[in-house]
């Protein structure tokens, strides 16, 4: 029997740089919009779009072009809000998580009053944020906003060979031929199937090929 490795939880390095980007129909608005800066309308932008479909690669390349600073909503306070302001451009990333509405609403006056450009990003639009102050939501209703949209096989596939490239995988195309009918479609399952397949293989000390992802995906040894 071969002995399993025990696979080490290891952080990888994702490639986030503009010529890393795939551009579909389904992203090329959010693109385009994010090459158009510093000519956003009052200098916002909203970015809306599921679970691991870009938004935060977009967010990177636009921070590494503008020089903004970033931070999460959920863990935006006061206090942190005139710091904040004083840089040129900021990233205020998954803004449906925010844990204080009123220092969002906060930064984003104290914003415009200083002409700072912030990139905001959500995974639904806007109007249908729960407990999150009305006032907030009216000003960002008008903020020009990109939705990306659900990915095709031709970007599901881009997206599973960049995972795999990022984690140094090594893999035939027909294992990209071989997962795209049989997983959900949605970025964020892209993901999963990578780091599961890598973990599996690690463990196994496999190669990352069809017959590791029938294990791991627990198909049929026939299909």
């Amino acid at each position: 029997m071969t002995a399993r490795q025990l696979p080490l939880d290891l952080a990888y390095r994702p490639a986030l740089g503009r010529a890393d980007f795939m551009v579909a129909s389904s992203n090329e608005a959010a693109v385009a919009w994010i090459d158009r800066w510093p000519d956003w309308p009052r200098g916002r932008l909203l970015i809306h779009g599921p679970s691991g479909s870009g938004k935060s690669h977009l967010a990177a390349v636009w921070c590494a072009r503008s020089g903004a600073a970033a931070v999460p909503a959920e863990t935006l306070a006061v206090g942190d809000v005139p710091a904040l302001a004083a840089h040129r451009a900021l990233v205020v990333e998954d803004v449906e998580r925010i844990g204080d509405p009123a220092a969002l609403l906060h930064l984003y006056n104290l914003a415009d009053a200083r002409a700072v450009s912030i990139l905001f990003t959500a995974a639904i639009a806007p109007g249908s944020w729960r407990g999150v102050l009305a006032d907030l939501v009216s000003r960002l209703k008008t903020v020009m906003s990109a939705e990306i949209l659900a990915p095709d096989d031709a970007l599901l596939a881009a997206v599973l060979a960049k995972l795999f490239a990022d984690r140094r995988i090594a893999v035939d195309p027909d294992l990209v031929d071989y997962l795209l009918p049989r997983m959900e479609r949605s970025f964020a399952a892209v993901g999963r199937i990578v780091a599961a397949l890598d973990r599996a293989g690690l463990a196994e000390r496999r190669r990352v090929t069809v017959a590791l992802a029938r294990t791991v995906l627990g198909a049929p040894t026939t299909d």
